[in-house]
Protein backbone atom coordinates (compact mmCIF):
# COMPACT_ATOMS: atom_id res chain seq x y z
CA UNK A 1 0.00 0.00 0.00
CA UNK A 2 1.38 3.43 -0.91
CA UNK A 3 1.34 6.08 1.55
CA UNK A 4 2.67 9.56 1.37
CA UNK A 5 2.55 11.56 5.30
CA UNK A 6 3.35 15.15 5.16
CA UNK A 7 4.75 16.58 8.65
CA UNK A 8 5.66 19.89 10.03
CA UNK A 9 2.53 21.89 9.67
CA UNK A 10 1.56 24.13 12.59
CA UNK A 11 0.92 28.04 13.73
CA UNK A 12 3.22 30.86 12.82
CA UNK A 13 3.30 34.46 12.94
CA UNK A 14 3.24 36.56 9.15
CA UNK A 15 6.53 36.81 8.58
CA UNK A 16 7.82 32.91 9.84
CA UNK A 17 8.80 30.39 8.13
CA UNK A 18 7.93 26.44 8.68
CA UNK A 19 9.50 23.28 6.64
CA UNK A 20 6.53 21.02 5.43
CA UNK A 21 8.03 17.39 4.51
CA UNK A 22 6.76 14.21 3.16
CA UNK A 23 7.61 10.53 3.27
CA UNK A 24 6.52 8.21 0.82
CA UNK A 25 6.60 4.39 1.97
CA UNK A 26 5.34 1.84 -0.03
CA UNK A 27 6.87 2.20 -3.36
CA UNK A 28 9.58 4.57 -4.65
CA UNK A 29 8.61 7.47 -6.48
CA UNK A 30 12.47 8.67 -7.92
CA UNK A 31 10.78 8.49 -11.30
CA UNK A 32 8.12 10.61 -10.40
CA UNK A 33 7.66 13.99 -10.53
CA UNK A 34 5.94 15.15 -7.14
CA UNK A 35 3.39 17.98 -5.75
CA UNK A 36 2.76 20.20 -3.21
CA UNK A 37 -0.94 21.61 -3.00
CA UNK A 38 -3.19 23.58 -0.26
CA UNK A 39 -6.46 23.92 -0.15
CA UNK A 40 -8.13 26.75 2.34
CA UNK A 41 -11.81 26.77 3.71
CA UNK A 42 -14.65 27.04 0.87
CA UNK A 43 -12.02 26.76 -1.51
CA UNK A 44 -10.39 24.85 -4.71
CA UNK A 45 -7.31 22.79 -3.69
CA UNK A 46 -4.65 24.51 -5.59
CA UNK A 47 -1.10 23.81 -7.04
CA UNK A 48 1.85 25.20 -5.09
CA UNK A 49 4.64 23.79 -5.93
CA UNK A 50 6.32 21.00 -7.79
CA UNK A 51 9.53 19.48 -8.43
CA UNK A 52 10.51 17.08 -10.96
CA UNK A 53 11.31 13.48 -10.81
CA UNK A 54 15.10 13.93 -9.99
CA UNK A 55 15.22 17.39 -8.32
CA UNK A 56 16.60 19.29 -11.33
CA UNK A 57 13.51 21.32 -12.08
CA UNK A 58 10.99 23.00 -9.75
CA UNK A 59 8.12 25.43 -10.68
CA UNK A 60 5.80 27.78 -8.64
CA UNK A 61 2.23 29.43 -8.12
CA UNK A 62 3.12 32.94 -8.81
CA UNK A 63 1.53 33.92 -4.89
CA UNK A 64 4.68 31.90 -3.06
CA UNK A 65 7.66 32.69 -5.97
CA UNK A 66 10.21 33.46 -4.06
CA UNK A 67 9.26 32.77 -0.65
CA UNK A 68 8.82 28.71 -0.70
CA UNK A 69 11.37 26.47 -2.03
CA UNK A 70 11.00 22.65 -3.02
CA UNK A 71 13.47 19.67 -2.66
CA UNK A 72 13.54 16.39 -2.94
CA UNK A 73 15.90 13.66 -1.60
CA UNK A 74 15.19 10.24 -3.48
CA UNK A 75 17.65 8.34 -1.60
CA UNK A 76 15.30 8.78 1.18
CA UNK A 77 12.06 9.07 -0.60
CA UNK A 78 10.96 12.62 0.81
CA UNK A 79 9.94 15.71 -0.42
CA UNK A 80 10.45 19.34 1.25
CA UNK A 81 8.53 22.64 1.29
CA UNK A 82 10.63 25.58 2.98
CA UNK A 83 8.16 28.44 3.51
CA UNK A 84 9.31 31.85 4.53
CA UNK A 85 7.80 34.84 5.00
CA UNK A 86 4.52 33.75 5.79
CA UNK A 87 1.07 35.50 4.91
CA UNK A 88 -2.29 34.95 6.39
CA UNK A 89 -3.37 34.36 2.95
CA UNK A 90 -1.15 31.16 3.17
CA UNK A 91 -3.47 29.62 6.01
CA UNK A 92 -4.65 26.35 3.99
CA UNK A 93 -4.75 22.45 4.36
CA UNK A 94 -1.21 21.42 2.76
CA UNK A 95 -1.34 18.26 0.22
CA UNK A 96 1.70 16.62 -0.77
CA UNK A 97 1.46 14.36 -4.14
CA UNK A 98 2.70 11.83 -6.68
CA UNK A 99 2.49 12.39 -9.93
CA UNK A 100 2.03 9.61 -12.90
CA UNK A 101 4.88 11.41 -14.49
CA UNK A 102 8.58 12.48 -14.09
CA UNK A 103 7.78 16.15 -15.63
CA UNK A 104 5.89 18.64 -13.55
CA UNK A 105 1.91 19.14 -13.42
CA UNK A 106 0.14 21.43 -12.18
CA UNK A 107 -3.15 20.41 -12.59
CA UNK A 108 -4.39 17.89 -9.58
CA UNK A 109 -5.95 15.27 -11.98
CA UNK A 110 -2.10 14.32 -12.92
CA UNK A 111 -1.33 12.99 -9.22
CA UNK A 112 -2.42 9.29 -7.95
CA UNK A 113 -1.41 9.58 -4.92
CA UNK A 114 -2.29 12.26 -2.27
CA UNK A 115 -1.11 12.33 1.48
CA UNK A 116 -3.60 13.40 4.41
CA UNK A 117 -2.80 16.68 4.15
CA UNK A 118 -1.22 18.91 6.65
CA UNK A 119 -2.31 22.13 8.73
CA UNK A 120 -0.69 25.29 8.34
CA UNK A 121 -2.40 28.67 10.04
CA UNK A 122 -0.36 32.04 9.66
CA UNK A 123 -1.80 34.45 12.06
CA UNK A 124 -1.60 38.17 11.41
Amino acid sequence: QVQLVESGGGLVQAGGSLRLSCAASGRTFSTNAMGWFRQAPGKEREFVAGINWSGGSALYADSVKGRFTVSRDNAKNTVSLQMSNLKPEDTAVYYCAAAWTMAILTATSGYDYWGQGTQVTVSS
